[in-house]
């Protein structure tokens, strides 16, 4: 069974930091790319970033440009995102995704488009708050 699992949530405050994880089981991740979203309570899914599996590339939304940062360690299995400065507007269930296709979970990621994705976790919680 093919599996996500994230995990790095909590409670932070304003300013802090949080690193996620999403570790997979039941397939490797060396030619999955990886997408990180975030749904916020009454908002719709927003893209967040991504990696690729062929070159390491990234996208980040403006709204956490030079703030969070992805990477993938395949010997672990494992995308992360590091999350720094962060602000109350953070807030959301965080969750990360799988696709075979680079460009699916770009388009997913980038522009809201929806495409079926392989593989998904069942987010955590990050909550941004004094």
């Amino acid at each position: 069974q093919l599996q996500l699992v994230e995990s790095g949530g909590g409670l932070v405050q304003p300013g802090g930091s949080l690193r996620l994880s999403c570790a997979a089981s039941g397939f490797t991740l060396d030619y999955y790319a990886i997408g990180w979203f975030r749904q916020a309570p009454g908002k719709e899914r927003e893209g967040v970033s991504c990696i690729s599996y062929s070159d390491g590339s990234t996208y980040y939304a403006d709204s956490v440009k030079g703030r969070f940062t992805i990477s993938r360690d395949n010997a672990k299995n494992t995308v992360y995102l590091q999350m720094n400065s962060l602000k109350p507007e953070d807030t959301a269930v965080y969750y990360c995704a799988a696709d075979r296709s680079e460009e699916d979970i770009l388009v997913v990621t980038s522009t809201g488009i929806w495409r079926s994705l392989e593989v998904w976790g069942q987010g955590t919680l990050v909550t941004v708050s004094s």
